[in-house]
């Protein structure tokens, strides 16, 4: 990108009729008005310039380089004729050498996908832009490609609904905070009470966690291994997939609390694998002395004769 994030975006056409450049023109035009720096012939060489200099450094320079396929682009790229040949020589070699895909963006003006995209073209997206005018959906894909932005819209937040079902828990898999729950951080009293400007602040889980690990974070969390001067013991709860500070603020959590809350679920994690490790001994120990009775049983049961 160029200062002031302005994308320089080179367009690419052959010289086929007073038609066809009064429609380049007027999508680059559309493009300038849209906050795109647009480099087209028509509007950037001057008497005097040299041609080819003007198509070397605008391919070479810009973020992304237009190509407006029709079947005649097609016959004079793939032939190397005249500007457009020249053109195609630089676009094969960026591709061949620095694998810049995206940097080149194909537009469908006249033909179709076949007829009018130039071979070293093939296999690649284009805009379709046929007809005039031509589709505001598409040329938004256009305008979205090369802000590089997506179209998709962007995750919400998790359904309060959910938290009504039990949720799936992996064995063996971590716990890990996720973020600050912020659509529900309390309001502070502020009445002037002692406490009154603090409030509660949420962190949703990874998973909802087993009571016994619960329990051996509320422990951690009020004897932790490390903590500051400003740590609070007393004021953290499990609810569900969340773990909640009851009584603090939202920068004590950054300066203070980020820190302790990391470092007491991951001390959790290990406790609980432990406990766990320490459970399957023991109960394989008690299968096996289940077994070995059993087995006992049988050989003397053999050898006792009715």
């Amino acid at each position: 990108m160029i200062e002031n994030n302005v994308p320089k975006v080179f367009i690419s056409y052959s010289w086929e009729s007073k038609e066809h450049s009064d429609w380049v023109n007027s999508l680059a035009d559309k493009l300038l008005a849209d906050g795109i720096e647009a480099i087209i012939d028509s509007y950037d060489v001057s008497p005097g310039d040299r041609l080819t200099k003007f198509m070397e450094s605008s391919i070479k320079d810009s973020d992304y380089v237009i190509i407006i396929c029709t079947e005649e682009y097609k016959r004079k790229a793939n032939n190397r004729e005249k500007g457009v040949g020249y053109e195609s020589h630089i676009i094969s070699a960026e591709l061949y050498n620095n694998h810049n895909d995206r940097k080149f963006i194909p537009i469908i003006r006249q033909g179709d996908f076949n007829t009018a995209l130039p071979t070293y073209l093939d296999g690649k997206l284009a805009i379709d832009l046929r007809g005039n005018p031509f589709n505001e959906t598409a040329y938004k894909d256009l305008i979205a490609s090369i802000f590089k932005v997506k179209k998709k819209p962007k995750v919400g937040v998790r359904s309060y609904y959910l938290d009504k079902y039990e949720p799936i828990s992996i064995e063996g898999e971590d716990i890990k905070i996720i973020g600050v729950i912020s659509n529900e951080v309390t309001f502070p009293r502020n009445d002037g009470t002692r406490g009154s400007a603090l409030y509660s602040i949420p962190f949703r889980l990874s998973r909802k966690p087993t009571r016994k690990w619960s329990e051996l974070f509320l422990r951690n969390w009020d004897y932790p291994p490390s903590f500051t001067s400003m740590h609070r013991s007393g004021i953290a709860r499990v609810a569900s997939d969340k773990i909640i500070l009851d009584g603090t603020t939202i920068e004590e959590v950054k300066q203070y609390h980020r820190d302790t809350l990391i470092l007491c679920v991951e001390k959790t994690n290990e406790e609980e694998k432990q406990i766990r490790k320490r459970e399957e001994q023991l109960k394989r120990k008690k299968q096996e002395e289940r077994e070995n009775h059993y087995r006992n049983i049988d050989d003397i049961s053999k050898d006792i004769k009715f």
